[in-house]
């Protein structure tokens, strides 16, 4: 993805102004939303790299699961705490996603839960419930 283009998360900004910036190092997320934002993004472009290293460690599995899914939009519905002070944080977004090959899509929910330690942000896990269409 150019740093030019529309990020995948869809915050109206581009990909370098926005995710772009937190998978190539140069920024860190400031918040659990906008973690969770960048997280998707690593899904859209398959930055496994970016996913693994924002995984807390006692969580974090030995690969982070990218599928041949194409991820298309993102709906965040609710945040509670996880700001630039707070130590915890939990985001509840939709995420949906079609299959090139197919043409199936489906749609991802969950409730993820987040906790800042060393004053970055790492996704810990979620409660999620996918819908194949």
């Amino acid at each position: 993805m150019h740093d030019d283009e529309r990020c995948p998360c869809l915050s109206g900004d581009t990909y370098g102004a926005c995710c772009g910036r937190y998978h190539s190092g140069a920024a860190t997320a400031p918040t659990a939303e906008a973690l969770m934002r960048s997280r998707y993004s690593a899904f859209a472009v398959g930055d496994e790299a970016y996913l693994l290293a924002t995984w807390a460690p006692p969580t974090r599995p030995d690969t982070a699961g990218l599928g041949d899914e194409q991820w298309r939009r993102l709906d965040v519905h609710r945040t509670e705490r996880g700001g630039p002070f707070d130590t915890t944080g939990v985001v509840e977004f939709t995420a949906f996603y079609r299959y090139p090959a197919t043409g199936a899509r489906g749609s991802l929910h969950e409730t993820s839960r987040f906790v800042r330690e060393g004053g970055r942000w790492y996704y810990v896990d979620g409660d999620r419930e996918a819908n194949d269409r």
